[in-house]
């Protein structure tokens, strides 16, 4: 995603290590710079849910390198669920942490460098597909699709191939500070009158930890009809008026009662700091949250008045396989095997939604009532959203937007013109 922030039935093994874990995610980037190596010979295996228990019978065991750009504690987590896959079948599972996911992914995979797999939300399937850095594993894998729910069926899916399968989703949510805040409010109306009492900013007190990218505002861009980017027909909405309307119901109910930075950080510290009632974030931000002994809910984001409803972007994480398993069958059944078994595994799920508030997208575990708090709180956003457009093109539909939002925000353009100025610009890069 282009932002700060950087988601069933039976097991292969009895238990994973990843259950004995402390500890929650944080919002910053991992900063390692190590480079794993590819190596492989073949293995399969895995889900027991649709491809059998017997890890070894399509052929001898194999090894795989996985990239990840994970917080610290997800990054644990991640080595221990390796660790127990590897001791549990014949194959070998290494996760490597990567610094720029992107930047690596761009350069090794076309270079016949990259690792057989590597892990990241869904809005990237689309243009690395296109581009030639993903394999098509439609007719290898063992796993039905029908497993997961119909959203992370589509993110995992382009032009008929499946080139990944999905652990669990992502959204932002509605966090409040339980000290400050009895219950969560249902209505933005509701969640002014709360804002209205503990703002005061000469105080160092806010109403609101919101960070304003394109990501974080889409809830309210979508909100009353309007949209970003239309990839079936290749169409920009920012100009539309459903669309304007978001974005200044944002500028009127939101910005009066945040810092005036509205980047991640600044916001993000003012509620870890106990000076805001509220926080529109993220699963990723709980364990900041936590390690601040703030003893916060999470609900799905207010209604504003009317039939209107907030439907912020959806992503879906997923384990990517990359070209370089095309003609290393040994690497190939690894990966497979691996991703079968991580996206299909009750521990690994269950003790990731407990752990780092992700969204289960099996769907067994996304209907079950005995999902944490925070989880439930941030799957009715992600029922009221709409996934990320896997379309090449809306990688150029970020920056253009946010400057024509912020030079809005800071009083130096109006809100049409601006957002008109940044569909050319958009366009213009189409070209």
């Amino acid at each position: 995603m282009p932002m700060n922030r950087r988601t069933i039935l039976k097991q292969l093994a009895g238990t994973t290590a990843v259950g004995a874990l402390a500890g929650c995610v944080g919002v910053s980037e991992t900063d390692s710079t190590q480079t794993p190596e590819q190596s492989g010979a073949e293995g399969d295996g895995g889900d027991e849910t649709t491809a059998g228990a017997d890890a070894d019978s399509a052929g001898p065991s194999g090894a795989f390198t996985l990239w990840h750009q994970r917080a610290e504690a997800e990054k644990q987590a991640l080595e221990a669920n390796a660790e127990t896959f590897t001791s549990e079948t014949t194959h070998t599972a290494k996760p490597a942490e990567i610094a720029d996911l992107r930047k690596k992914t761009t350069s090794a995979i076309p270079a016949g460098q990259g690792a057989g797999m590597f892990d990241w939300a869904h809005d990237w399937t689309g243009e690395y597909y296109q581009n030639g850095f993903l394999s098509d594993q439609s007719d290898q894998l063992d796993v039905d699709l029908s497993v997961y729910t119909e959203p992370a069926q589509e993110a995992v899916q382009f032009d008929g191939a499946t080139v990944a399968l999905p652990y669990a989703a992502e959204t932002v949510g509605l966090i409040y500070n339980r000290e400050m805040v009895d219950e969560a409010p249902e209505t933005v109306a509701d969640m002014t009158a709360v804002m209205e009492e503990y703002h005061d900013p000469e105080n160092g007190m806010y109403g609101l930890s919101y960070p304003l990218d394109a990501y974080f505002m889409s809830a309210w861009a979508h909100a009353f009809g309007g949209y970003y980017f239309d990839e079936s027909n290749v169409e920009l909405g920012l100009s539309n008026e459903a669309t304007l309307d978001g974005f200044q119901f944002i500028l009127d109910n939101f910005v009066p009662y945040q810092p005036k930075d509205t980047g991640y950080d600044p916001q993000a510290a003012v509620f870890l700091e106990g000076n805001a009632p509220f926080a529109i974030n993220g699963p990723w931000f709980l364990g900041d949250v936590r390690s601040n002994d703030i003893d916060a809910g999470i609900a799905r984001l207010p209604s504003p008045e009317g039939d209107a409803e907030p439907k912020p972007y959806t992503t879906v994480k997923q384990l990517y396989f990359t070209s370089t398993l095309e003609g290393d069958e040994a690497t190939a059944a690894a990966s497979r095997a691996f991703a079968e078994w991580y996206t299909t595994n009750t521990d690994v799920l269950s003790a990731n939604a407990e752990e780092f508030g992700y969204i289960p997208v099996h769907e067994e575990l996304a209907a079950s009532d005995d999902l944490p708090e925070a989880v439930r709180g941030f799957s009715e956003s992600v029922s009221l959203g709409t996934p990320i457009p896997t379309h090449p093109n809306m990688g150029d539909v970020w920056g253009p937007l946010e400057d024509a939002f912020n030079s809005v925000k800071n009083g130096d353009a109006e809100l049409e013109a601006a957002f008109t100025s940044a569909e050319e610009n958009i366009r213009s890069n189409w070209e």
